[in-house]
């Protein structure tokens, strides 16, 4: 196994430079042990700065709708295999769900985004949120939603509602999905991203690392997204929920962590690549490390069932990194 800093910083440089590495040298990476991943810190840190600059993008989140689903994802405390103690509540009134979007407008925070419960949200409710995004201000705040597996007189809502982005994660590669969720397909959730982008609407789309997957099906998933040319990748780490079927499930590392981060920012060097949940818990004393792994974003604040990190204290990490808020 190649584990030469120089070798994957020549790689970065080439790849700087418009090459294109074929499946066999992003498998190189994969395969890295994850003690050796910071022979690739130099490289990814190298293709974030030159695609992606120093300004980092910072998004938040409002769980608009909260539990009761009835999708059977082992990872998610909201579904019908779960039996987590979480809050749960129907659609949030419209000036609920507007709060969060109003308390960002002043801050650094790029985009709000809408996220809902369940495999897809009724066109009614659809409605109540792109009314309640569209009386917003637009000028300052980008806007994004995540309402499950939406077709095209949906998304036309949203398009007219001012909303640019659609959340909609694959979760995991198509080899390793039926492992952590059955109720619905792969090819379901490839179908929606594909719904939204034809649309016209900006994609963002990632998935959940830890719940078992190898390194060839970390590969598998980043050339996936690569293939559907999203434009944002949200990379999450699973934070075990006591009353998940995976609530024993412990196999990541920070290493392990900023080893993904690395290789997702190799092999899609151009786009935005946003650290979400778990990246506090799991990366530990390493969090300030997913810079230079290729991280150009983070979410800030709690996420939907699981507590995040404060806008100020992300804050205070950028300027001690010498890194800008996007804004």
């Amino acid at each position: 196994m190649n584990c030469n800093p120089k070798y994957f910083l020549d790689l970065s440089e080439e790849i700087i430079n418009g090459y294109k590495p074929d499946i066999e040298e992003y498998r190189t990476i994969a395969l890295i042990p994850d003690e050796s991943v910071f022979s690739l810190l130099a490289g990814s840190n190298l293709i974030r700065e030159a695609f992606r600059g120093n300004s980092i993008h910072i998004c938040t989140i409002c769980n608009g709708k909260s539990g009761h689903c009835t999708e059977d994802c082992s990872f998610c405390s909201q579904s019908t295999v779960s039996k987590s103690s979480i809050t749960t509540h129907a659609l949030l009134p419209k000036q609920i769900l507007q709060e969060g979007a109003i308390k960002a407008i002043d801050t650094p925070i790029n985009r709000y985004s809408i996220v809902t419960s369940g495999k897809r949200l009724p066109i009614k409710e659809v409605q109540t949120i792109a009314d309640a995004l569209s009386e917003l201000n637009q000028k300052t705040l980008d806007y994004c939603v995540s309402l499950g597996t939406l077709k095209n007189e949906e998304f036309d809502i949203l398009i007219k509602a001012g909303i640019t982005r659609y959340h909609h994660n694959l979760e995991a590669s198509k080899s390793h999905f039926p492992t952590i969720c059955s109720s619905h397909s792969f090819k379901e959730r490839l179908e929606t991203i594909q719904y939204a982008k034809k649309a016209g609407l900006s994609v963002c789309s990632g998935g959940i690392f830890g719940t078992g997957e190898s390194d060839e099906q970390i590969l598998e998933l980043a050339i996936s997204l690569k293939q559907l040319d999203v434009d944002s990748i949200p990379i999450n780490f699973l934070t075990p929920i006591k009353g998940t079927p995976l609530e024993s499930q412990n196999s990541l590392t920070p290493l392990r962590c900023l080893k993904i981060i690395s290789l997702f920012r190799y092999v899609l060097p151009e786009r935005e690549i946003i650290i979400c949940g778990g990246r506090i818990q799991n990366l530990q004393d390493l969090h300030p490390f997913i810079f230079h792994a290729g991280a150009s974003g983070i979410m800030t604040g709690n996420y939907l069932t699981t507590e995040g990190q404060t806008l100020k204290k992300d804050l205070k990490l950028l300027e001690i990194l010498e890194l800008q808020p996007r804004k």
